[in-house]
């Protein structure tokens, strides 16, 4: 079984510098990023004995999606300088694991590429030009997208400093935005829009006619709020720590959030730092329906394509599964916020 850290040494001497840089790359001092994971090792479980674990299940649904395991996959940028396939080989992996996963709307290869029976939602940043961002809607739906994400979160782009040569410098324009269509239209069209508010999720839902997850809320008072408006499920992130230096860690922030959504029928997914299948059990056990792993995936894509994801997947399931026949949970549902200790 290899462990997430063993992915990233690998993937250290197969990426250039300037693509490693970016990955791993946090806003402002890097403090949000350098924190997370430390945030999940913290807290300490309060197992029960003497409960039959002799079977143990790790398979629960996603909006009405079956996976086998509710570690998912995170929209991430630039998979193209990971691995040739991008997108394709990232979703084709995690189907493998019997996972999910979400392609950002900056994705190196056509959404088309991705038509067939793999289950994948597409993150969306709405662009200044609503008609682009309905227009690359349209196409995710139309190969076969199953949810949209709302990236809420990145109103400005974060802050972030190198000393080094910039990823921008030397990437091929095809390794991004392969699903806009930009040709004579100004650059404003597709830079990120700074009016969002509640009503964008409706706009969302009515446009495309498919669930909407709104991702990178940290406050209880706004997950309540992005519910009244529309939202299937709400995904707490500080997206990496890539936008706000200093934002509160996610493994801080679901347990407020989980308490606030209780007995709304909402699911609640969480991503940032998550690296073993320890952390994904407290995080289920905080009132988490799904997590998801960003860097990981990378660093598995990086080092062994499709197969590299599927085995990063399974991997950390079957610590998962592990763990949880050690605090007495046959299945997800008797992950209760019990288990973590005060």
């Amino acid at each position: 079984m290899r462990r997430v850290e063993d992915w990233e040494r690998e993937a250290e001497w197969r990426l250039p510098a300037a693509v490693l840089t970016y990955f791993r790359q946090g806003a402002g001092a890097g403090l949000s990023a350098a924190e997370a994971a430390a945030c999940w090792d913290a807290p300490r479980l309060l197992p029960h004995v003497l409960r039959d674990v002799s079977a143990v299940a790790t398979r629960t649904s996603v909006l009405g999606t079956g996976v086998d395991t509710p570690i998912l996959v995170a929209p991430t940028t630039l998979q193209r300088q990971a691995h040739p396939e991008g997108e394709a080989a990232m979703v084709r992996g995690a189907a493998a694991a019997g996972s999910l996963t979400c392609v950002t709307s900056n994705a190196g290869v056509p959404f088309a590429a991705l038509a067939g029976p793999a289950p994948w939602w597409v993150q969306a940043y709405v662009l200044k030009d609503r008609r682009l961002t309905a227009e690359l809607l349209e196409r995710a739906k139309a190969a076969g997208a199953r949810a949209v994400v709302l990236t809420a979160d990145t109103p400005v782009i974060g802050q972030k400093f190198g000393t080094g040569p910039s990823v921008w410098d030397t990437v091929p324009p095809e390794h991004l935005l392969a699903n806009i269509d930009r040709r004579g239209l100004d650059d404003w069209r597709w830079d990120k829009a700074a009016d969002l508010t509640p009503a964008t999720i409706d706009w969302l839902r009515t446009t495309t006619g498919l669930p909407v997850v709104v991702k990178g809320v940290l406050r209880p008072d706004d997950a309540r709020s992005c519910l009244a408006a529309g939202a299937a499920a709400i995904w707490v992130s500080n997206h990496g720590g890539r936008q706000l230096d200093g934002a509160v860690p996610t493994a801080r922030a679901l347990r407020p959030i989980a308490e606030a959504l209780a007995g709304s029928g909402a699911e609640l997914y969480v991503d940032g730092g998550l690296r073993t299948g320890r952390h994904a059990l407290l995080a289920l056990a905080l009132g988490a329906t799904a997590v998801f792993v960003g860097r990981p995936a990378l660093w598995a894509l990086a080092v062994d394509g499709a197969f590299g994801v599927q085995r990063l997947l399974t991997d950390l399931t079957a610590e998962l599964a592990h763990a949880m026949a050690l605090v007495g949970a046959p299945d997800l549902a008797a992950l209760t916020p019990d288990l973590v200790a005060e």
